[in-house]
């Protein structure tokens, strides 16, 4: 359900007027200062904006500073806990931290239940009691879901030509007038891997055009230099290469729009690679290594686990994403995330000798 507007919000609390919004807004940490986002943040600016500052403070990437990144990295998920559910983000806006937690003004006494803490307005009292890893690895398993629907077509009528050779049938390339007069391109799909989006990439496209009016040849081999780190939706264009229009001399321009091929190994979440891992339960309480093929030609990472893996570990491997468009040199990170893989049976002997082993706290 949609949360209430501001007004009906205050109203239930039992607070009015804009200096009370104010007073109780300027209470306590500023989340939104935290991920880094205005206050009109949009849900996609908060995923984004999470995403960037957990990278940046996770512990792993910060060995040498490892209690203030871990401190960065809960507060963090705090906020990002806060803002993300949209009836905890409209309370902290009206009241702010304190507000929120019960410990600002307009706070009631505690209530059965509560421990001996303050209730904020209205009776709402919030305290941060998540694993900032468990968000962090949920986070990207998500991110990992969602990345299997890549390939997926937005141009429906447009795609299905590549493997190197685009034909005309029927009468040349989808396209033709558009509102005002304007002519429509013919839009295209071009299904990159992962490598060459890393390493950068030439494809040459056989195109084959009609023309009425216009002296050219009816083919023509376009070239497409991909650069390293490019995204999905990037498009190239190649004015005037497609069918002429009718006989009057104008001709389609042509769109090829970068589409990203199903990797086995990665998907890729903005610059960052996102890879996910089943492990023995053995391994997960003992520690491993593993080797991992990298989209760098001839790379492949041996990869150290000493901590015990539980469903929410992760481990992130500092500039082994993908390079940057703008700046090649400038890499994301490659997250890795775990699923622990339990034994079918456990004999009796075996069990008995876990028992004196494992500690039960």
């Amino acid at each position: 359900p949609s949360s209430p507007p501001p007004e009906d919000a205050a109203e239930r609390l039992g607070l009015r007027g804009p200096a009370a919004f104010r007073e109780r807004a300027a209470m306590g940490r500023d989340y939104y200062a935290i991920l880094g986002v205005p206050r009109g943040a949009s849900a996609d600016d908060l995923r984004k904006a999470y995403r960037k500052a957990a990278l940046k403070w996770h512990p792993d990437k910060n060995q040498d500073r490892k209690e203030e990144a871990e401190s960065k990295f809960k507060d963090i998920a705090e906020a990002y806990d806060v803002l993300s559910d949209p009836e905890k983000r409209q309370i902290y806006d009206q009241f702010g931290e304190e507000g929120l937690k019960g410990g600002g003004p307009g706070a009631e006494g505690a209530g059965p239940g509560m421990g001996g803490g303050a209730r904020g307005p209205g009776g709402f009292s919030y305290q941060f009691s998540g694993d900032p890893n468990d968000m962090f690895a949920r986070f990207f398993k998500d991110s990992f879901q969602r990345s299997e629907s890549f390939g997926e077509s937005p141009f429906g009528g447009f795609g299905g030509l590549f493997g190197g050779f685009a034909n005309a049938a029927g009468g040349g390339m989808p396209g033709g007038f558009g509102g005002e007069g304007r002519v429509r391109p013919a839009v295209f799909e071009l299904h990159c891997s992962l490598e060459e989006l890393y390493s950068g990439a030439t494809r040459k496209m056989k195109v084959t055009r009609s023309s009425v009016t216009l002296k050219r040849s009816p083919e023509t081999v376009l070239e497409i230099n991909i650069k390293p780190g490019w995204k999905a939706g990037t498009k190239v264009t190649f004015p005037g290469e497609g069918d002429e229009i009718g006989s009057t001399g104008a001709a389609q321009d042509v769109i090829f729009v970068i589409r990203e091929k199903r990797h086995p190994l990665y998907t890729r979440e903005g610059s960052n690679l996102l890879h996910h891992r089943k492990v023995p339960l053995v391994d997960a309480l003992c520690g491993f290594k593993f080797d991992l093929d990298h989209l760098e030609s001839g790379l492949t990472l041996r990869i150290a686990v000493t901590d015990i893996v539980t469903p929410t570990y992760t481990k992130v491997i500092r500039g082994k994403g993908m390079p940057s468009s703008k700046d090649p040199s400038s890499r994301g990170d490659l997250v890795v995330t775990f699923d622990i893989v339990y034994p079918q049976a456990v004999s009796p002997e075996a069990k008995e000798q876990l028992k004196g082993i494992l500690p039960r706290y």
